[in-house]
């Protein structure tokens, strides 16, 4: 190989690692980083959220699949009715349960902690929810007077139970709004009007335990409402997401909140 020859190689090796050492080193704005996984941008070693697609549009059409048509039979439209919205069951676990579960497991790969969180335990609010319509769990059978394993207990008891369960997701709600305020406005305000949602719904519950047939219904619905408007917001977030994920030419504004209030000093890195 003649000198000039090993020099033109040269110079195009140093090119192609310059390429590579670029590449590797492109830093995605916060604002656009937020806006694609709903948690500010935080450290991570390694580049899996350049290798793998985005989870967080998956978890969130799961979620959304099963929250709207609740909303709206919770509403009683069109007849639409019975504890839970039975007849969809199936949604239950094979979209707000599988759907949410796998798009928090893909967020927790890539380091994102806050929505593999969120989507991870609300995930299994949706299994959980879907277990206690489905008759072979048992979970009403136990309570029913007029079942074999009735052991005393009552209907009433069923339904008093059962609302301590949303009052936890309206603790767990209240949480996750908390740390939203690093996220943008749309996801604060959806996780916001999660905690009342989530408390009206336990209230009617509660309401039907103390036979309170026309309160419990009044409950339902206005939780329903907010849940109407919960799963509104989550389609703007997500019509959003898939936008950016195809680099349409333009963004639907969330608010970003990530760059607003400025994180905690880590005193380790300045080390």
């Amino acid at each position: 190989m003649s000198d000039r020859d090993f020099k033109i190689e040269s110079e195009h090796r140093d090119e192609m690692l310059e390429r590579v050492k670029t590449t590797g080193a492109i830093s995605m704005p916060p604002e656009l980083f937020e806006q694609l996984y709903l948690a500010p941008k935080n450290h991570v070693s390694g580049q899996l959220r350049h290798t793998f697609g985005n989870p967080t549009p998956i978890a969130l059409s799961g979620f959304l699949l099963c929250s709207t048509p609740l909303s709206m039979i919770l509403l009683e439209w069109q007849g639409a009715g019975g504890f839970g919205g039975g007849a969809n069951v199936g949604s239950y676990f094979f979209l707000g349960g599988l759907l949410v579960l796998l798009g928090g497991i893909g967020e927790w790969i890539l380091g994102n902690t806050f929505p593999a969180t969120v989507f991870l335990t609300f995930g299994g609010f949706w299994l959980t929810f879907g277990a206690t319509i489905v008759p072979g769990y048992g979970a009403y059978a136990l309570y029913s007077t007029s079942g074999v394993a009735a052991q005393g207990l009552d209907e009433a008891q069923f339904y008093a139970t059962f609302s301590f369960f949303l009052v936890a997701m309206t603790l767990l709600s209240a949480v996750y709004t908390v740390a939203s305020i690093r996220t943008n406005v749309v996801l604060f305000v959806l996780l916001l009007l999660l905690i009342p949602t989530f408390a009206c719904l336990s209230g009617s519950f509660f309401a039907v335990a103390q036979g309170l047939p026309m309160k419990a219904q009044k409950l339902q619905h206005v939780g329903a409402g907010l849940l109407l408007v919960v799963s509104l917001l989550g389609w703007y977030i997500f019509v959003a997401l898939i936008l950016s994920c195809v680099e349409f030419p333009f963004m639907l504004p969330l608010g970003d909140l990530s760059t607003v209030i400025p994180p905690r000093k880590d005193e380790s890195r300045k080390q």
